[in-house]
């Protein structure tokens, strides 16, 4: 398996796809990993040259000691990109992953040509928040506190909760997760407020959201999204946090038109691509 040591942290990734390939950069979410997009891969055109990346303190990459700088996350993705020597990507990210997606363009337009965000927002809720969380999370450990967690990943129906292959599935990922990963991670997204360098971007921006998304609602995405001129705002249907896991084709296929209306590929390149890819293992912003 790939791993690169960028910023004294190893970090693993997978690289998938013709090298010469249109690139598309995968940024998972808080307490999940590089298998969050799975069920996203099957259904993206042919042709990409697809890279996931597990954040620091994430799946199989290294956890430092928490606490984590947002800046360090932007780093790392900066550094394994330069490692890739790739430029000029799509880049994608949910939630946490959206966070640094926008730190990244800020900084490195060289190597973002057009921006994905989803599930995410300029700035996520309140410090106090979060310090609640961790706290919660040192005292009692994640297994104590991720199924309450991981329900608020899906799609709410009444007064249960549906997850598109078993909660315990996506629960035993942020389980898996480690705590000073976890805490790290949150330390990021508390101390970051990007409305204003977020304002001053001019690329092609898309966002998406699920409709029952309790962590970053539609209308705080498109506040969010309304920073970015000419930027587009979809919502979709039957899904919440995680509307890559529960709504994987729809997802896709605006994925697929923001490639082909960015020219970031063709209209003839829309075949699915990656057939065989890694089921989700172990590794709510």
């Amino acid at each position: 398996m790939p791993f690169a040591e960028v910023n004294g942290t190893r970090l693993h990734y997978m690289d998938e796809g013709p090298r010469d390939g249109a690139p598309l950069v995968l940024l998972h979410a808080l307490g999940t990993n590089l298998h969050l997009w799975d069920a996203v891969l099957p259904h993206v055109p042919d042709g990409l040259r697809v890279v996931r990346i597990d954040l620091r303190g994430h799946g199989q990459s290294d956890a430092p000691p928490a606490p984590y700088s947002m800046g360090a996350m932007v780093r790392d993705v900066e550094s394994l990109l330069d490692h890739l020597e790739l430029r000029d990507v799509m880049l994608c990210g949910l939630s946490l992953g959206g966070m640094i997606a926008q730190g990244l363009a800020v900084k490195r337009l060289d190597q973002v040509r057009a921006l994905m965000l989803v599930g995410t927002a300029a700035k996520i809720g309140m410090p106090k928040l979060w310090d609640d969380r961790a706290e919660a999370v040192r005292k009692h450990g994640l297994s104590a506190l991720a199924d309450e967690i991981a329900k608020h990943w899906f799609l709410r129906k009444g007064q249960t909760f549906v997850s598109p292959d078993g909660l315990s599935h996506w629960r035993d990922m942020l389980v898996n997760t480690p705590i000073d990963g976890y805490c790290g991670a949150i330390a990021a997204v508390s101390g970051t407020d990007f409305f204003t360098p977020t304002s001053g971007l001019r690329l092609p921006a898309l966002g998406l959201c699920g409709v029952d998304d309790r962590a970053t609602p539609p209308d705080l995405m498109r506040e969010t999204l309304e920073l970015i001129p000419g930027s587009d705002f979809k919502i979709i249907r039957h899904a919440g946090h995680l509307c890559c896991a529960e709504q994987p084709e729809e997802f896709a296929r605006h994925l697929t038109d923001f490639l082909i209306r960015t020219g970031h590929i063709r209209t003839s390149d829309r075949a699915p691509l990656l057939k065989n890819h890694g089921s989700c293992c172990g590794g709510h912003a």
